[in-house]
Order: structure tokens, then C-alpha cells, then sequence
């Protein structure tokens, strides 16, 4: 079974490898051209024989062009029993394609026949056709422009005739090679000095286009080579060239020496995208030249060219470039100079000279140096250098006689006319008021109130503070115009730098005191932040600490600081601190947590940022919770036992919870003081008195029998009393007191209480004591015995005895000594029944 099925497939795979050669036998692609222009249409039909059917082969035919299908194929079956189908492509916009014929079969296509489409344009007209003749090879070499592009294969064909009113004598034709444009006719098919007709012919699958006839006689057309240019070595010369000037030798192409012929020289300065400059004709015979007017000490490029003449022809190409360089010239220049003066000794200065070239002329020559000379008064003809330098300042020391040094300027050709330098005195009147100001980043304005008298110039200078060797010397400026007040400064400002700025005014034979002032032209933000360092961390806190930055030229100080921190969770978190801190701590952090730090640094023209600080709090230890969980409960304790207290014991906070009730010694009572009156004796009001406010509660106790005092016999049924009233009254006016009717019970407000210690067999004794009831509004506790002293002495200022008992705090006379008693009726004590 495994063989047949084996076989099964390797016959189905036979089939399916020799369908399709069988296939490509049947069908047949008919193209109505196959080449057409660019956007026109294409018809193609495609005939399919009756003996192409196969088992599962679709009968209808399909179109692909290139890799994509192509609806709108018409099919029919012809008489003969073939099967066609004709398509036609409207706009067939490809330069090369191929048009398939197919059927489908098993599901894929295959292909019957395949026809190549080209499509492209008929050649465009030549055209600038020109010819040129080589002495060199004496061939005629013609050129010519082709054209838009055909995208189709073009030939082009060189056509001549040696003459040119008939085409008799034809030239064989010159084809050009593909893609070329230019084609060359041989010597032996020329005759140099007759007249010939040229034309070029172009040519492809759709259409042929000829350029104009060209008439020309091939001498005519000669163009020579380029001449060779060089320079004699100035050693070998008589005299060197005048400065300015160059001289130029050139010799001509061998081939043309014969031939009659002018030159051209061009010349451009190596000074960056200078233009070439044209000179000509140059004589031919000579073959050397003088070239003058060009600028001193500088290097040219010059090429040459050359063409026949007098007779017609071609210039040829310029020769390679050769580069000389002109002689020096003298600097012609005016030196304008400042200097200062310091004394070293009583003899010698040390001066410092400054100068500026200006040059008179365009072409005053270049300056390779100065030179500072001084000539002794005392010796004839002695000239003592004091610098030789090629910068713009000098710094020498001359004797303090001296009074002028001569400057002059120099380079290979000689020196400049010397400028002299008269030294000034110090001795004129200061400026006042100097100030400066910013324009813009690359300027300062500098101004100044014009002394008196008025000076005839200024030297305003200007440089770095402090001075960068590499920035050079110092800009100075002079001003002839002694009226100004001011002037802008342009000249090597540059912003976020800091200058010193001195003006210094001049007068007919003297200068006034230099004066300065320091300024910027645009300040800037820090450059950089000071870098944080971690001192001490805990487990909620972090110390950090930072040493400031230097201050810098051209930045302002630091107003202050700003540190951020930022969580896990993105929560930033900012405080703003002074510029003189130096650390600062960040609490309330969470314990194991990371943190990002940085610090911002702030001045007046803007910020800058450190670098970030990444830090981690202390984790909680396994042990540390207990225990915080044991404070916060004794802490909760000691709260809850301060507030009971404070609860308790604040009188105004224990009445809010049950009521006070007053002490009467401290109620109005308390305001009652013994009298005793010499002149007048007030009598106390009868018991029975009905005026007596009435006592509205008493409260009799049974006393326990106690030991006598010394004052009470003990064997007497009668109660020891005193024997005279002691008289009480309110503080004030007494008489008022007796005279004044009392209120009634019913509308008094006051409520009275008294308590009667007494039993069935003794006397009774009263006694004064806390109640329960508010009585008179006093809060404070009944005095004690020792504290009433007057409550206890008689009219006689005889002392009475305390009682020996102490269960009672204060035991008196009989219950008629107390005035509140008095009205009372007390039932169950024989002493006060007569009450």
C-alpha cells in the first residue's frame, strides 16, 4: 500500500512538471506594435488552439502586465474551434513591460505566451552642433547637444559632404558610440581649407530628426593648446620687481609655434572669493610680461590662454594655475599713540606706550613690526632702541629728563616716517561723575561730566578685569572732540565678562587723573550648583550640608537657594533658604524610603541646578515597636491622669458636676466686725423683734457628755454664758444698721441656716458649720477659732476660753451672743424657752 501511494504521487507531480511545456505550446500573442509613444495604446490578442484542454484547466484567458492582472480581456471562439481574447491597455505608461497571456489552472496561473512592450519618444532635433580642429591629431572633432531623453536606443550619425551647395562627395558617416555625443572625422576625409557641410542624424524605432547643416571650412575651427606659464627665480634677474608688480614668462605649445596667435592672462588674490581680473592681449613674441597695480605682500593665481589670430579659431583652455606673490612696500601709515607714565625713582620712569596704524593709503603695505627709539639730548647722532615688538604696546624705562620717543613702523621694505611721542604731564583737572550702561550684550555706553576748563580730547580704555594674557592687550579708543560726555563702547565687548573701563581727559600740554569704573555688558546664571553631601540621616531626617561656590567674574551673586526633594510616589516637596546657609535638614520623611535630592542656586539672571543626590532613611528595627507602642500607651496614661486631676481639682470645673455650696464666713457676714461705741451704746432688738428675718431651718444634735471647760461648772444645771451681748453690726454707719426695718421672710433673698448642738439634759451649745445649701456666695471654708479673735472677746476686753473640746471648731456663749438666732424658737431645750 505504501508503494502505490507512493507512485500515486510521484505520476501526479510528473503531470503537474509537464502541463505547463504543453501549455506555452498552445497560445499565441499578437501585439498591434510593440514599440509605441509614451501614454498611447496598446491592443493585443491572444488565440488559443482546441487541443490545449486539459483535465481542470479554466478555458478562460487572462492578461498580466508585469506582476498584475489586467481586466477587461474579451473572449470568443472562432469557427475553427480556437479560442481568443483581445485587451487593449489605453495609457501604457511604462517604458519597457511584459504583456502575459494565461489560463488558470489548479488554482495558479500559467503562462501561454509573454510579449515584450517598449514605449518612448521619436528623437528630439540636435542641436548646438560645433566643430573643432585638432593640430594635434588634425582630426575634426564635432559635439552636439542630443536632447530630452528618448528612453528608447537612439543612434546618432555624424553626415558631411565636402561641399556645401550639393550633396556630391559624400564623407562616410561617423556614428557615435551609445551615450556619446560627439564624434571625430579623419584627416584623410578632410580638406583643411575647403568649405564642408555637417549635420548630425538621430535616429530610433520611432522616428528620425536631423540638426541644421553646418558649413564650415576646418581650418577656420582650429583651437590650440593652452600655453605653459612659469616664473623666472628672482636671483637670476637683473632687478627685482618693482612692489606691486610681477613678472611672467610663458612658453607656447610646441604644435603652434608656427601659427600666428594673441594671449590672454587672468589673475585673482588669495583673499577668500575674490573675482578674476582680465588681462589682454598680451604680445605674442616677447613670451614675457610685467604685471603691476596688484596688492603688496600678496599672493595671486593667474592662468593664460591663447588664439589663433589674425586668422578665425578657438581660444584654448586656460593653462594650470601658477601662484606668485608680490614684493613688500613700505607701510605708509599714521601712528596715533597713548602713554602713561610711573615714576620708579628720582631718576628713572617707567613708561608703557600704546599706538594704533592707520593707513594713509588703501595699498600702504603690511606691517611686520614696530620699532620705539629714543636720542639722548647729550649725544650727537646716539639712537638707543627701547622695543622692538609686533604688538601694539610697549613698556620701557627712560630717564625722567626724557621728554619724546620716535615711533615707526617697519617691514621688509623699510621703515615708515617716524611718528614722534611727546610725554604729558599729570597736572590737569579730574573728570567727575564717570558711570557706565549696558546697550545690548556686545556694547557698553560709558559717560562722563566734562570738567572745567574743558579738555581737548579723552583716551577712553578698556579691558578685562583682571586681564587675560590670552585676550591680548587692552582696547583703547582716543576722542578729539573735548565737548563730549560720553561714548558707546563696541570695539571687544563681549557679554557675561567684566571690564574696566578708564577715562582719562587731555588737555594743550598736560592730562587730568585717570578715572575707572567696572562693568558688564549681560551678567548670567551661575554655571554651576553647589554639590550636596550627606552628613547625618536617620530614620525620619536628613542632614545635608554644601560649600558655596567661588564667586565668578561675569555672574552675580547668589540671592538664595532652593533644595527639592522628591518620594517614590513622584510627591516633590520644595523649601526656599537663604544664600549664606550652608546645610539645611529635611524632615518629616518616611522610614526606609529613597529620596531624590538637588539644590537650586539663584542669582538676578536666572538659576542653576546641582547635581542629584540619592539618598535612603533608616528602616524601623523589629525591636523598636514595642516599645514605641509602650510609650504611646504611657503617654496615653499620663494625659488621660492629668485631665482627671485637672477635672477634680479646679473649683471651676467641680461645679460644672455637682453644686457648691458657698461657706457662709465668706458671705456677706464676713463683712460684720465688733463695734464697741463709746459714745453711743445701741441696744440689741428684742428676740421677739418681728423685723428679725426669721431662721428657716435649725437643726438640733444630741451631744455626747464631754469634760467641761474651765469656764463652765460642772455641777450647775445652767449653761455658762457670758454675761453681757457682744453687739454686732455690718460695716458702715451702725446707726443705719439698728434703725433699718429688716425684710421680710416672704420677700427676703437671702436663706439663713444655723446648727444647735444641744441634748435633753444639757445646755445647748451653737455652733457655725459648712452647709449644703448656697448661703451667702462665699466658696471658702469656715474660718477657724484662732482666725475671729473679736468674736471671742467681751465688752470688757476680757478674753473668753476656748472649750476644750476639740470635736468643735468654735464653741461661744449662749445662742442669744449670735444675732441670726435671734427670732428663733427652738423647741426641746429648756435654757431657751422663754424664746
Amino acid at each position: 500500500m505504501a508503494r502505490r501511494g507512493d507512485c500515486s504521487l510521484i505520476r501526479a507531480a510528473l503531470i503537474i512538471l509537464l502541463l505547463p511545456r504543453s501549455l506555452e505550446e498552445c497560445g499565441h500573442i499578437s501585439l498591434s506594435a510593440p514599440i509605441v509613444r509614451l501614454g498611447d495604446s496598446v491592443t493585443a490578442s491572444c488565440v488559443i488552439s482546441q487541443n490545449c484542454s486539459r483535465p481542470g484547466l479554466d478555458s478562460r484567458i487572462l492578461w498580466k502586465l508585469g506582476a498584475e492582472l489586467q481586466p477587461g480581456g474579451r473572449q470568443r471562439r472562432l469557427p475553427d474551434g480556437t479560442q481568443e481574447s483581445t485587451i487593449t491597455l489605453p495609457h501604457f505608461n511604462h517604458t519597457q513591460a511584459f504583456l502575459s497571456c494565461c489560463l488558470n489552472w489548479a488554482n495558479s496561473l500559467q503562462i501561454l505566451d509573454q510579449a515584450e512592450l517598449r514605449a518612448g519618444y521619436p528623437p528630439a532635433i540636435p542641436h548646438n552642433l560645433s566643430c573643432l580642429m585638432n593640430l594635434t591629431t588634425y582630426s575634426l572633432t564635432c559635439q552636439w547637444e542630443p536632447g530630452p531623453e528618448t528612453h528608447l536606443p537612439t543612434r546618432f550619425t555624424l553626415k558631411s559632404f565636402q561641399s556645401c551647395q550639393t550633396q556630391k562627395d559624400s564623407i562616410p558617416d561617423c556614428v557615435a558610440e551609445d551615450g556619446q555625443s560627439h564624434c571625430s572625422i579623419l584627416r584623410k576625409h578632410l580638406i583643411l581649407y575647403q568649405n564642408m557641410s555637417i549635420w548630425v542624424q538621430a535616429e530610433n524605432a520611432l522616428g528620425t530628426s536631423v540638426s541644421p547643416q553646418l558649413c564650415l571650412i576646418p581650418m577656420d575651427v582650429v583651437k590650440l593648446e593652452p600655453p605653459m606659464l612659469w616664473t623666472v627665480d628672482p636671483s637670476h634677474e637683473a632687478a627685482p620687481p618693482q612692489p606691486g608688480c610681477l613678472r611672467l614668462h610663458w612658453e607656447p605649445w610646441k604644435p603652434s609655434l608656427h601659427v600666428s596667435q594673441k594671449c590672454e592672462l587672468r589673475h585673482q588674490p588669495q583673499l577668500g572669493a575674490a573675482n578674476w581680473t582680465l588681462e589682454g592681449p598680451l604680445p605674442a613674441k616677447t613670451l614675457q610680461y610685467e604685471l603691476c597695480g596688484l596688492l603688496p605682500a600678496t599672493a595671486y593665481t593667474l592662468q593664460m590662454r591663447c588664439i589663433r589670430w589674425p586668422l578665425p579659431g578657438h581660444w584654448s583652455n586656460w593653462s594650470p594655475s601658477v601662484k606668485l606673490r608680490t614684493a613688500e612696500r613700505v607701510p605708509i601709515v599714521r601712528l596715533r599713540t597713548w602713554s602713561r607714565q610711573r615714576p620708579l625713582d628720582n631718576r628713572t620712569v617707567d613708561m608703557q606706550l600704546f599706538w594704533k596704524p592707520m593707513p594713509l593709503e588703501e595699498n600702504s603695505g603690511q606691517i611686520q613690526g614696530y620699532l620705539v627709539s629714543w636720542r639722548p639730548s647729550g649725544q650727537a647722532g646716539a639712537v638707543l632702541p627701547l622695543c622692538n615688538t609686533t604688538a601694539l604696546s610697549c613698556t620701557f624705562h627712560l630717564p625722567s629728563e626724557a621728554r619724546e620717543v620716535a615711533l615707526v613702523a617697519y617691514n621688509s621694505a623699510g621703515t615708515s616716517h617716524p611718528t614722534p611721542v611727546v610725554f604729558l604731564d599729570s597736572g590737569g583737572p579730574p573728570l567727575t561723575k564717570l558711570y557706565t550702561m549696558a546697550q545690548d550684550p556686545h556694547s557698553l555706553w560709558v559717560g562722563w561730566e566734562c570738567p572745567n576748563p574743558q579738555p581737548e580730547g579723552y583716551v577712553i580704555e578698556w579691558d578685562l578685569s583682571p586681564p587675560s594674557p590670552r585676550d591680548g592687550n587692552k582696547t583703547w579708543r582716543m576722542e578729539y572732540k573735548g565737548s563730549i560726555t560720553g561714548t558707546l563702547l563696541r570695539e571687544n565687548i563681549r557679554p557675561f565678562r567684566l571690564y574696566k573701563i578708564s577715562v582719562t581727559p587731555l588737555y594743550e600740554d598736560a592730562m587730568g587723573p585717570t578715572g575707572h569704573i567696572y562693568a558688564y555688558s549681560q551678567e548670567m546664571a551661575p554655571s554651576r550648583a553647589p554639590e550636596l553631601h550627606l552628613k547625618h540621616i536617620g530614620k525620619t531626617w536628613a542632614q545635608l550640608e554644601w560649600v558655596p561656590e567661588p564667586p565668578e567674574l561675569g555672574k552675580s551673586p547668589v540671592t538664595h537657594y532652593t533644595i527639592f526633594w522628591t518620594n517614590t510616589q513622584n510627591q516633590s516637596f520644595s523649601t526656599i533658604l537663604n544664600a549664606s546657609s550652608r546645610g539645611f535638614v529635611l524632615h518629616g520623611l518616611e522610614p526606609g524610603s529613597l529620596y531624590h535630592v538637588h539644590l537650586m542656586a539663584t542669582n538676578q539672571a536666572g538659576c542653576t541646578n546641582s547635581t542629584g543626590l540619592t539618598l535612603m532613611t533608616l528602616a524601623l528595627e523589629g525591636s523598636e515597636l514595642p516599645i514605641l507602642l509602650g510609650l504611646f500607651a504611657l503617654l496615653f496614661t499620663v494625659i488621660c491622669f492629668c485631665a482627671t486631676a485637672w477635672l477634680f481639682c479646679k473649683p471651676t470645673r467641680k461645679n460644672s458636676l455637682w453644686p457648691s455650696v458657698p461657706d457662709p464666713a465668706h458671705s456677706s457676714l464676713g463683712s460684720w466686725v465688733p463695734t464697741t461705741m463709746e459714745e453711743e451704746t445701741f441696744q440689741l432688738p428684742s428676740l421677739r423683734d418681728p423685723g428679725m428675718p426669721p431662721i428657716t431651718k435649725i437643726t438640733v444634735l444630741e451631744e455626747e457628755e464631754k469634760k467641761l471647760g474651765p469656764w463652765e461648772s460642772s455641777d450647775s444645771s445652767e449653761t455658762c454664758l457670758p454675761t453681757l451681748v457682744q453687739t454686732y453690726v455690718l460695716q458702715g454707719d451702725p446707726k443705719i444698721a439698728s434703725i433699718q426695718p429688716q425684710p421680710q421672710s416672704g420677700t427676703s433673698d437671702q436663706v439663713l441656716y444655723g446648727q444647735v448642738l444641744g441634748s435633753p439634759t444639757g445646755p445647748g451649745h451653737y455652733l457655725r458649720c459648712d452647709s449644703t445649701q448656697p448661703l451667702l456666695g462665699g466658696l471658702t471654708p469656715s474660718p477657724k477659732c484662732y482666725e475671729n479673735l473679736w468674736f471671742q472677746t467681751s465688752p470688757l476686753r476680757s478674753p473668753v476660753p476656748s472649750a476644750s473640746s476639740q470635736e468643735d471648731d468654735c464653741v461661744f456663749g449662749p445662742l442669744l451672743d449670735f444675732p441670726l438666732l435671734q427670732g428663733l424658737r427652738v423647741h426641746g431645750v429648756e435654757e431657751l424657752g422663754g424664746f
